[in-house]
């Protein structure tokens, strides 16, 4: 990491990202590579690659908590805050705007957009996983690792064989990617010791244990809270993989529709910034009609924070860990895991909520080739699905 620099200058760097990162978690990478190494020279690639791999490794937002590193490794916790707030800041405010938007969508035209929006997520989805594993699955013992994930996941109908297939992920890893080596170069030192990752680490232990008696107890906001701080906490891979954890804590137990819940995944493809800030939306949706704004700033604060504590802890230990081969090792497992997650995401539920015809059908497979072939923005690629399913309505 290069010589320090100040918060306000790492608010104005992530700013800007926050305001033009478009393409999901994947697409981010490269801004953030662009932005910060290519063109400002704060870290170099294989400070930038260790930081990564920590990110991709651990529970929670992956370009979010690269970010709040990168932050933090320039100007500190006031850095990591700034870099936080401003990368999320914009797409919160835009979810936050369709959230409050959506009420007055229920005509036919308002479902033809909200059906636009589901076909996006068909469309941005399938490239996730299409691009991730390209990137993660490289070899058989990898490919063999996500298919089985994704059949545990689709055949047992359980939120809780996520964490199975996880764990399971990292001990196949350990065992069949021993090709996978460490990367090279210097290994990040945080500007704390491992005192400070312990304290961060236990506070994320507490609010993990704490908040299901303060929801059971109170319910009301801690159980929204507890909610979206344990999909925050037990996400791997971030970005589209949170999909099937938030839809189990909001749509299962009737917080949130389906449909609404899918138009809003729909729109967060829309808006440039963290795929988190679909969380905006949901608390705004929660707490409609009765202070909208507390719901979204409770949402994203539950989501975001494990991720946050956890990679701010586990930095002084990586410094260290990163050089071992069998961490490689049982992080290439778990990334392949995250690869079946997902493609299981893709079918359930954001194929089966979106399509409903051989229509959808041609209509998300344009999205994918716009997105894939001529790679389109995805702005681009929502006005094409919401015109297409609008056009279907005007003639």
């Amino acid at each position: 990491m290069k010589k320090a620099g100040s918060a306000r200058e790492v608010l104005a760097a992530f700013l800007k990202l926050g305001l033009t990162s478009f393409g999901g978690p994947v697409a981010h990478i490269g801004y953030f590579r662009r932005e910060l190494i290519e063109r400002r020279r704060w870290l170099d690639d294989a400070e930038f690659a260790r930081l990564l791999a920590l990110c991709q490794f651990l529970p929670g937002p992956a370009s979010s908590q690269l970010g709040f590193s990168i932050g933090l490794m320039r100007a500190g916790f006031a850095g990591a805050l700034a870099a936080f707030v401003a990368f999320t800041l914009p797409s919160a405010l835009l979810m936050f705007a369709f959230a409050t938007i959506l009420p007055a969508m229920h005509g036919a035209y308002g479902q033809a957009v909200i059906h636009g929006l589901k076909l996006v997520a068909v469309a941005v989805v399938a490239q996730g996983v299409m691009d991730m594993a390209r990137q993660l699955c490289p070899d058989v013992p990898r490919v063999v690792i996500a298919l089985v994930a994704a059949a545990l996941v689709l055949l047992s109908g359980v939120s809780w064989m996520q964490l199975v297939v996880v764990a399971g992920g990292a001990l196949a890893g350990l065992a069949a990617c021993r090709g996978v080596q460490p990367l090279a170069g210097s290994a990040v030192a945080p500007p704390y010791g491992m005192r400070a990752g312990v304290l961060l680490l236990a506070v994320f232990a507490v609010l993990l244990l704490g908040l299901p008696l303060l929801a059971s107890t109170g319910g009301g906001a801690f159980a929204i809270a507890e909610a979206f701080y344990r999909s925050g906490a037990l996400v791997f891979g971030g970005g589209h993989v949170v999909l099937p954890l938030l839809r189990d804590a909001v749509v299962t137990p009737g917080w949130v529709s389906s449909d609404d819940f899918i138009a809003g995944y729909g729109a967060a493809q829309a808006v440039p910034g963290p795929m988190f800030s679909f969380a905006s939306y949901l608390g705004a949706r929660l707490f409609e009609g009765r202070g909208g704004a507390a719901g979204s700033l409770l949402a994203l604060v539950s989501i975001f924070l494990p991720g946050l504590l956890l990679v701010a802890g586990a930095l002084p230990f990586w410094h260290s860990l990163s050089r071992r081969p069998l961490a490689a090792r049982a992080v290439a497992g778990v990334n392949a895991a995250v690869v079946g997650l997902l493609a299981a995401a893709l079918y359930d539920p954001v194929w089966k909520s979106a399509i409903t015809g051989p229509e959808d059908v041609a209509i998300a497979a344009v999205g994918l080739v716009l997105l894939m072939a001529w790679r389109a923005s995805a702005l681009v690629v929502v006005a094409w699905c919401v015109v297409a399913t609008l056009s279907r309505v005007l003639l």
